[in-house]
């Protein structure tokens, strides 16, 4: 798992391959733990990546700490640990300084920028889930920028990730991203604590998170950051399952994900298969079906030709199911030929079905998807 050419080259066809990118960057990175300030230099060297990586046709969402830490020095809280209503007020003192900041630096760069706070239900909850991940997807087709964030600001212990290593795998996993960058005060994973085993040695690439590999991550983080590198490898789980790869890099350098792509010192999280192909493994085999749809046989074909489901093609509805369900597809004869997430609940689905996609709003009073289920929701059986 370390240093040979063929996984050093691996992990750059990981990164040359990826069109859209999710960067996580934490406290210690952002904000300066002296003067609880933005480290300003560095910022701006990663809103050139970012721009040089939009430029070049790449989309990229940012999931950024540090609205805690910014916070807490506006309000002249101590220091140490916070209580729950200490922390949700620093949040929203210094949520605004942090907006502000990548606004105004994306801003003299040309590029728009668009504030996402999430909580934990947003991409546990299925229909949260979804609206979330067309929020992003929306911002990413018109070029903006996301900057995502925990919403700390309203969010319990009891309802949070505490960490925006998983928060950004989260992220990554819901918008099918190909890869995420997990910007760190170290440059990968080690065998040991690097600190201080002089025999510590650095994984290049990992393809599997096994005990071995959990065993190395340790819990110890900074006082600005409240991750360590447990939940790294933690995020990596996630990634790797959804088909995302994932690579821990050091952020203490300029220009990051630059160095990044010049072949900086890193560890490689590689998944085996490609986020579109986990994503309809988990719809096929991991979802309970609340419903089904009966399809004709023009719909049929045009499935297995790729196209989404649309109302104009469903005979017949059964079961109760809400939006964001999985439901089983059938075709003629009542076969299964596949299951996806439907975009309408059951009463609104049993209106439109033999519907065009241009009467929706008329039947509904408000406009909704053209698809009933939309190809990427989509997992069809093999013949």
């Amino acid at each position: 798992m370390t240093g040979t050419a063929e996984e050093g080259a691996a992990g750059r066809a990981a990164w040359t391959a990826a069109r859209r990118i999710v960067v996580k960057i934490g406290s210690a990175l952002l904000v300066d733990s002296g003067s609880g300030r933005i480290r300003s230099t560095w910022l701006n060297s990663l809103a050139d990546d970012v721009a040089e990586l939009q430029h070049a046709d790449r989309q990229v969402v940012l999931v950024s700490s540090g609205a805690i830490a910014l916070g807490r020095h506006i309000m002249k809280l101590p220091r140490g640990p916070l209580q729950l209503e200490q922390s949700q007020a620093a949040a929203a003192v210094g949520q605004i300084t942090l907006a502000h900041s990548y606004q105004e630096l994306f801003k003299a760069r040309g590029l728009t920028t668009a504030q996402v706070l999430l909580t934990l239900g947003d991409t546990e909850e299925r229909r949260r889930y979804l609206n979330a991940r067309r929020t992003v997807d929306t911002l990413l087709a018109h070029g903006a920028i996301p900057v995502v964030n925990e919403n700390d600001t309203v969010a319990t212990s009891e309802i949070r990730y505490g960490d925006n290593d998983r928060l950004s795998a989260r992220v990554a996993s819901m918008i099918s991203a190909e890869c995420l960058v997990l910007l760190s005060d170290v440059d990968g994973l080690y065998t040991r604590p690097p600190g201080s085993c002089p025999d510590a040695r650095r994984l290049d690439v990992v393809r599997e998170i096994t005990p071995e590999i959990e065993a190395m991550a340790g819990d110890a983080g900074t006082e600005l950051s409240r991750g360590g590198m447990r939940t790294k490898v933690e995020a990596g789980r996630i990634a790797l399952a959804a088909g995302t790869d994932m690579v821990i890099a050091s952020g203490k350098v300029l220009h990051p994900l630059r160095a990044l792509a010049e072949g900086a010192p890193c560890t490689w999280f590689l998944a085996p298969s490609d986020p579109v192909t986990a994503k309809k493994r988990w719809i096929a085999g991991q979802l309970e079906p609340r419903g089904a749809l009966q399809i004709d046989a023009g719909a049929e074909r045009a499935l297995v030709a790729g196209k989404s489901l649309l109302p104009a093609g469903v005979t017949r509805v059964e079961g109760r199911f809400d939006r964001g369900d999985a439901v089983i597809i059938r075709g003629s004869g009542g076969r299964e030929i596949g299951r996806g997430l439907v975009a309408y609940a059951r009463d609104e689905a049993e209106r439109i079905i033999g519907r065009k996609s241009s009467e929706i709003a008329a039947v509904l009073g408000h406009e909704g998807r053209s698809e009933l289920v939309h190809r990427d929701d989509m997992a069809l059986n093999r013949k």
